[in-house]
């Protein structure tokens, strides 16, 4: 299965920056709040997407996906009330921001192919 080795990949890589990110905001920036949230979703993707690989049936697979979208979506609002409120800057959000919006794309194209949809 490809798709899964890729995604694992995005989203291996991608929870190594969120990690770096939470430490970054709570030693620098003694940011606690927001960046615990976005370190809870950004490193639940990768677990759901662990988990689909030992999904009991296609619509399980379907639902661990749909799980790792979800928490993918809710990693994207916490960035960006990281960036709009200051606490990251452009640069860091633009960087950190192309990588999610990777993640939330092949899931999205990976769900539909197996929907049948698209």
């Amino acid at each position: 299965m490809q798709n899964g080795n890729v995604m694992e990949k995005l989203s291996i890589d991608f929870a190594l920056r969120i990690i770096n990110l939470y430490k970054y905001l709570v030693e620098e920036k003694k940011e606690y709040v927001m960046s615990k949230q976005v370190y809870r979703s950004g490193t639940s993707i990768g677990a759901n997407i662990a988990e689909s690989k030992t999904a009991q049936s296609e619509a399980d697979f379907i639902n661990k996906l749909s799980i790792a979208l979800k928490e993918a979506n809710e990693t994207k609002y916490w960035l960006v009330l990281l960036h709009e409120s200051g606490t990251i800057t452009d640069n860091e959000f633009h960087s950190i921001e192309n990588d999610i919006n990777t993640i939330i794309g092949t899931l999205i194209i990976i769900i539909k192919k197996k929907k049948g949809i698209g």
